[in-house]
């Protein structure tokens, strides 16, 4: 969408017979302290916030947050995008009662059923696959050896009883990096799910792929998304049995366009698929994610411009806001204060993290009459 330091912000548009109704949980990506859980009518219900920054979170079944912290400061500046210092647990007043902290952490994470964590990292990959990787261009600042990904299932403790090392299961001839990107990076991995089956959904942007790995092998069973997406955010694996996923589409051919698309991982086949009316008036170069809703909506965070928005099977728009707050964080670019939101999560009413919670907005009248 297009930007104005004068458009509305908040609750843009609600249709209540066509929008699923619970709450919508988001944070401020860059330099936010708060996530923010509000109702339909765009008002805060219940606030989590972290001195350490809170750049993504989500609902836990017990009613606690599982949340991304700022990125650690290296002069002043943030290292990479997508990058984190911490990895925290909240409980419904904002205590901390459990952490991970390494300063390579970055994007997603997931709890796991047997209680255990889905970690990403960066780790330096062999000097002798970077000179093999094609793709990419140098840049001042790129002779720090190229990073990889790596997925890591760690205990409450702390403890590694998993690791998958993605560039040892990548193609050199396939996977090649985007020529418009810099090679820093592999793969730039920017998310992290996990399919019924307990397999790893990823995604990476530097290569335009998503894939479904064999856990216990490491190896691809489905990869998919050159020349079909470009640089795309948050697969996410349906009852259905398709994938859907936010397509960032810049470096398209083109014009620079976003769309949301579920795809068949049996035939390839997109079955559904949203984009803007006109095509520019919905993109994001960056960020971003989209969820299918209990309804058959689909719930929308079009990070860059902070924009959430939810949309029926038909593409009908039953619910849009913009994110009111704006966080300040060191930048490379024109804007230090910036709005834009990683991902969004909506939660029912009966949801088992919100049952028998205090959710009234009037707890939070002075914010809500500024920004609801």
């Amino acid at each position: 969408m297009g930007w104005s330091l004068h458009h509305k912000t908040g609750l843009i548009h609600c249709s209540p017979q066509q929008a699923y109704r619970g709450y919508t949980l988001f944070s401020t990506n860059r330099g936010g302290r708060h996530a923010n859980l509000i109702d339909m009518e765009g008002r805060i219900c219940h606030r989590w916030y972290s001195e350490e920054g809170i750049s993504y979170p989500y609902l836990l079944d017990n009613g606690n947050l599982l949340l991304r912290t700022s990125p650690p400061q290296i002069k002043g500046e943030e290292r990479f995008g997508g990058s984190s210092a911490s990895i925290l647990e909240l409980d419904w007043d904002g205590n901390v009662v459990w952490s991970f902290r390494d300063s390579m952490l970055h994007h997603d994470f997931q709890r796991l059923p047997n209680g255990n964590i889905l970690v990403l990292l960066w780790v330096p990959i062999p000097d002798d696959l970077k000179n093999r990787v094609l793709g990419g261009y140098e840049s001042d600042g790129d002779s720090e050896p190229m990073l990889g990904d790596l997925v890591q299932e760690i205990t409450p403790d702390g403890a590694v009883v998993y690791e998958w090392k993605s560039w040892e299961h990548l193609n050199e001839e396939e996977d090649v990096i985007c020529f418009l990107e810099r090679r820093r990076e592999r793969t730039h991995q920017n998310a992290l799910n996990v399919t019924p089956e307990g397999d790893l959904l990823v995604s990476f942007r530097q290569t335009s792929t998503v894939g479904i790995v064999d856990k216990a092998s490491g190896d691809f069973r489905w990869k998919w998304g050159p020349g079909a997406v470009n640089h795309q955010h948050h697969p996410t694996y349906l009852d259905n049995g398709r994938i859907l996923m936010f397509d960032n589409g810049c470096h398209r051919r083109g014009a620079s366009r976003s769309r949301i698309l579920e795809v068949d991982p049996a035939t390839n086949e997109i079955a559904w698929e949203y984009q803007g009316t006109p095509d520019i008036s919905f993109y994001s170069y960056n960020i971003s994610s989209a969820e299918r809703q209990p309804n058959g909506n689909t719930l929308i965070c079009e990070g860059a411009p902070g924009r959430i928005f939810e949309v029926t099977p038909d593409k009908v728009i039953v619910w849009e806001y913009i994110n009111p707050y704006f966080g300040n964080a060191p930048s490379t670019g024109p804007a230090n204060s910036v709005n834009g939101v990683f991902r969004a999560h909506r939660y029912g009413p009966d949801h088992p993290g919100l049952v028998g919670k205090e959710l009234d907005p009037a707890r939070y009248n002075n914010v809500n009459q500024l920004y609801a």
